[in-house]
């Protein structure tokens, strides 16, 4: 059932899975539209109806982004309902935080200031945030741009493989070389040298996170997805078990099938954190379980909602919602913090692959089977295909994007 009383415009920048996720929690909820803007066209919002996209040549990055910010700005100036602005990406997140002054005349901004974004997306400023609020990450070392120009070898403390990945993801974007990775599994010496010197040598200036590899294959990792409100309270918090990865090298750690849990340890202590920093707005988590001292430890903080965030909507959750019921019912402050997944007779598996790929890729443990069991009684579902926008284009994208995902599968993947 659609509610079309409420009076509030939101705005989303982006194309991807998550804008098409978040588009489709409201247009369940109010049967409206949703206006996106974005540089380019990603395959999940190609032929919608629900998500109306506009594209503009260089959005992604100022001086453009806030130029043309400020004349759609102009387009809702009149609107006397609140116009509620949500960043879908890591650039967009920082974006609106970094120009958060300039547009909350007209936008409602559910951003922290710049900042605190700048300082919770830097790994090393974050992992500093872990040990004053007792939240358990992986050992790490920090590698510097200084230290690799200094010529002198860069000693690696924790043995092979190690985890190394970018400390500013946001700048990473814009590094390019054959090779490149979200984030790497290093296996030895050689190859540790060798993205050190190609990532330095194509312009990337920040620091490396080297990390102690947590053994175990995706299902030991952990998603959290947050809500805090404007007041800095948290009131939603839904916690996903992954128990597939997609394994192509560009999308490593991007999860693409998720069963709920429930885990109120982990929900207390972020709760804490979140709290006591004064957090606002939508964030996740990236966990892995570690079974050498049965600790659940952080990897990152993304200030968004994530990729695969749609399995929070699936399992009843209606995320796009919260910052509605925040700044435009002004409901959640009597609202104690919702924990979800606590009755497992309601969950629903989120897949972004078929269960056939999902059936032969999993790794085979209780999880696993349990995965098993929600799809023998269809109570699965993904996020791009959605009953109230299916049409043949739409049929034809989303078997063409299966296609491509069983051959990445046969071409990449590893079992850990």
């Amino acid at each position: 059932m659609t509610n079309q009383s409420k009076k509030f415009t939101p705005v989303l920048l982006g194309s991807d899975f998550n804008v098409y996720g978040m588009a489709r929690s409201l247009y369940d909820l109010y049967g409206k539209p949703v206006k996106a803007f974005a540089e380019v066209s990603l395959a999940p919002t190609r032929y919608t109806k629900i998500v109306d996209l506009e594209l503009i040549p260089g959005f992604s990055e100022d001086p453009v982004w806030i130029n043309e910010m400020k004349k759609i700005k102009q387009r809702y100036a009149t609107h006397q309902e609140p116009v509620i602005l949500i960043g879908c990406g890591d650039g967009y997140a920082e974006l609106i935080s970094k120009h958060k002054a300039e547009l909350e005349d007209v936008f409602v901004c559910p951003y922290v200031d710049y900042d605190m974004l700048r300082h919770l997306n830097n790994k090393e400023n974050f992992y500093k945030m872990c040990d004053r609020y007792q939240l358990p990450y992986p050992k790490t070392k920090i590698i510097t741009k200084q230290m690799y120009e200094s010529g002198e070898t860069i000693e690696q403390p924790f043995g092979y493989p190690v985890a190394l990945k970018p400390a500013n993801s946001v700048e990473w974007l814009d590094i390019h070389f054959e090779g490149r990775k979200k984030a790497f599994i290093i296996q030895d010496e050689a190859e540790f040298k060798d993205v050190v010197v190609k990532s330095y040598t194509n312009g990337y200036t920040s620091d490396f996170i080297l990390q102690d590899f947590i053994p175990g294959d995706d299902s030991h990792m952990r998603t959290l997805n947050v809500y805090v409100d404007r007041f800095h309270h948290v009131k939603l918090m839904c916690l996903g078990h992954p128990l597939l990865e997609d394994p192509a090298p560009a999308s490593i750690g991007n999860y693409v099938a998720i069963v709920p849990e429930y885990n109120q340890d982990i929900y207390d202590r972020v709760k804490k954190f979140l709290e006591e920093i004064k957090f606002t707005g939508y964030c996740n988590f990236d966990i892995k379980f570690d079974t050498r001292d049965h600790s659940y430890k952080l990897f990152e903080i993304n200030l968004r909602t994530g990729r695969s965030s749609f399995f929070v909507t699936l399992n009843g959750y209606h995320l796009a919602d919260w910052v509605v019921q925040d700044y435009v019912d002004d409901s959640l402050k009597n609202q104690e913090t919702v924990y979800a997944n606590q009755n497992t007779q309601d969950y629903f598996l989120w897949l972004g692959v078929t269960p056939k790929i999902f059936e032969k890729y999993a790794k085979e443990n209780a999880a696993k089977k349990q995965a098993m069991q929600l799809i023998s009684e269809g109570r699965y579902g993904d996020t791009f295909w959605y009953a109230k926008d299916k049409n043949i284009r739409r049929f034809a994208l989303y078997k063409w994007m299966m296609h491509n995902y069983a051959k990445d599968y046969q071409r990449y993947f590893v079992a850990k």
